[in-house]
């Protein structure tokens, strides 16, 4: 308000006048109306741009500190990626050994198992044999003692008892 308290006075004091016609006006008054604005706005325009710059600087200067920030944690995760993928590989490692080694400890099992159960196989089949052995051995006996004694009889029996 000062400012423009100013600018009247001057012009009062240096005998200039505004001249209402537009066409008697002409160029003179455009370019005097145009320093008026210009002497008149530039402290309120000045402190306008002035806090719009601090403002964009402000807001370029917290985008960069996002984006730092932003980068020291894409490089913390990869770096935690690498450090689990290690892991990750230790774990398939592991996994792997220990699936063998259990493989190995069933098949151990599985021909601990089948050599007991081929030898009781065998001892079951031994002990049949035998059995089978000793049933042809007592049909044997037993036919050849029919046989004797059917020849004992029809020798015996032809020439009577004798006693």
């Amino acid at each position: 308000m000062e400012n423009i308290e100013k600018i009247f006075r001057f012009v009062e004091e240096n005998s200039f006048s505004f001249n209402p016609d537009i066409l008697e006006a002409g160029l003179i008054n455009i370019f005097g109306l145009i320093a008026i604005v210009v002497f008149v706005g530039k402290d309120l325009v000045g402190s306008i741009l002035e806090e719009r710059e601090t403002t964009v600087s402000q807001s370029i200067q917290d985008a960069e500190n996002r984006l730092n920030e932003s980068q020291k944690r894409l490089t913390e995760a990869q770096k935690q990626m690498v450090q689990l993928s290690v892991i990750i590989n230790d774990i398939r490692n592991d996994t792997l050994s220990t699936k063998k080694n259990m493989l190995n400890i069933d098949v151990i099992e599985a021909k601990t198992d089948l050599k007991f159960r081929f030898e009781r196989a065998l001892l079951s089949f031994k002990s049949k044999e035998r059995q089978i052995f000793f049933e042809i051995k007592d049909q044997i006996t037993s036919l050849m003692l029919a046989m004797t004694v059917r020849r004992v009889r029809a020798t015996y029996g032809k020439m009577g008892p004798t006693v």
